[in-house]
């Protein structure tokens, strides 16, 4: 598998505890990272061209490749949209942005983005992978503006309400909240559109909500089982691909700005809205802006 042009200063091989570090204030010295377990954030890793996977995580991620080869290509476009979208937001004037499910730090993260094109912009990460959170912490280091905490997506009231996130996020501004391949891991019971209108509710006009999400075009029933097989394996558990209605039902109390709903890589602010080709697995993308 080929890597994306230059490397991150994080992409070293990766120890099998956390000892403990502390996150956010917290102390966690029962994060022991087992790598015989694949973890999403690795896989991602391995896709993007990382290093921060272990063996259990590469035999997962080629299961998926082999099922479906253009996941490497719809996971670096997922990166490409994460920089066009923070930039388009910064020039709108937004300040704070919340990432949620933000995966193992790589080149052009949502702080390295916003910071560049809107110096003292604030940046919250959050995620419940061990690993995701210790080399966050570690990157972050230096870095006042930023932060990391620990919370999991389906308890929407434990991200706007942790005192990190109300101690920096002022949300009587706008607010730049992105969740990227990260719904499509919420299965239908647990109501992911629930989950997105309790994390908007509390974002001021202007603030826009970038999402993107796993749907599986017209590939059969069998590589779609080896797929969802390969992340069964993962503390995440299954993938739920869905289609374009039900990932447009995220944006409700939105306007989509852009081209609205497409394909990840053909997400641009310039774009004019256009019927995507839905034929080809891959991310849907959008954004929405708060009204």
């Amino acid at each position: 598998m080929g890597k994306l042009p230059g490397s991150s200063p994080y992409n070293r091989p990766i120890g099998t505890q956390a000892g403990g570090l502390s996150v956010s204030g917290e102390h966690h010295p029962e994060w022991v990272i087992d790598p015989e377990v694949p973890s999403v954030a690795r896989m991602y890793d391995y896709y993007l061209g990382g290093k921060d996977n272990f063996a259990a995580d590469r035999e997962a991620a080629d299961q998926v490749v082999s099922a479906m080869p253009n996941v490497l290509e719809f996971t670096r476009a997922n990166r490409r949209l994460l920089a066009r979208a923070v930039t388009m937001m910064a020039g709108r004037g937004v300040r704070q942005f919340l990432d949620i499910g933000s995966g193992l730090p790589t080149r052009e993260n949502v702080h390295e983005v916003a910071q560049r094109a809107a110096p003292g912009s604030r940046v919250i990460y959050v995620d419940n992978d061990p690993i995701v959170l210790v080399h966050a912490r570690a990157l972050l280091a230096d870095n006042p503006l930023t932060t990391v905490v620990q919370a999991d997506l389906r308890e929407p009231e434990s991200i706007v309400d942790h005192p990190e996130v109300r101690g920096r996020i002022d949300f009587g501004e706008p607010v730049g909240l992105l969740l990227l391949a990260i719904l499509h891991f919420v299965p239908d019971e647990d109501r992911p559109a629930d989950i997105v209108a309790k994390l908007r509710k509390p974002l001021a006009p202007g603030s826009f909500v970038v999402i993107s999400h796993g749907h599986r075009g017209e590939v059969t029933q069998g590589v779609e089982d080896q797929v969802r097989s390969a992340y069964g394996r993962t503390g995440a558990g299954d993938i739920v691909p869905r289609g374009i209605d039900e990932v447009r039902t995220f944006f409700e109390g939105t306007e989509m700005v852009g081209p609205g709903l497409v394909q990840v890589a053909d997400w641009r602010m310039d774009a004019e809205p256009f019927r995507p080709d839905m034929s080809r697995p891959g991310f849907l993308a959008g954004v929405g802006e708060v009204v």
